[in-house]
């Protein structure tokens, strides 16, 4: 089984200060070999990512806790917020996770969120590619 086909993975970003954050998510597999989850843009975890786009990942329990025998895969986040990939992975986590995203999307609407906020829920995809994927296909090596 692939770290795409897990209900949720821990998802490692960074503060500012270097700090690692470390929450569950979602996760789908993505057309173009990158991973898919969804978010908020006012979310902490979207500043974080425009912050500094360095990531982990890695197969976890819904409270976020790692799985045993597993390893951290290191990436890099891109956020997405329109879209033929911000599409598709609303898409697929609409289909992986049925009811739990409709209830999701009606808790956040409502103010009752993990944050409680009330922000515009799933606006934005973050993609993440792992640095051990293989290249897209077409895709050219740098020379920097």
């Amino acid at each position: 089984m692939g770290i795409a086909d897990e209900r949720y993975v821990a998802l490692t970003t960074y503060r500012r200060s270097g700090d690692p954050v470390t929450e569950p998510v979602w996760i789908v597999p993505v057309s173009d070999g990158r991973l898919g989850h969804i978010t908020a843009m006012g979310s902490e975890r979207a500043t974080r990512l425009r912050l500094d786009p360095r990531v982990t990942l890695q197969p976890a329990h819904a409270r976020g806790a790692v799985k045993d025998a597993t390893t951290p895969r290191p990436g890099t986040a891109e956020l997405v917020r329109s879209g033929r990939l911000f599409d598709e992975v609303r898409r697929e986590v609409r289909r992986k996770y049925g009811l739990r995203d409709r209830v999701a999307g009606l808790l956040a609407g409502a103010g009752l969120g993990p944050d409680g906020k009330g922000r515009t829920y799933a606006d934005t995809v973050v993609l993440v590619r792992l640095d051990d994927a293989p290249a897209p296909e077409g895709s050219q090596p740098r020379s920097d």
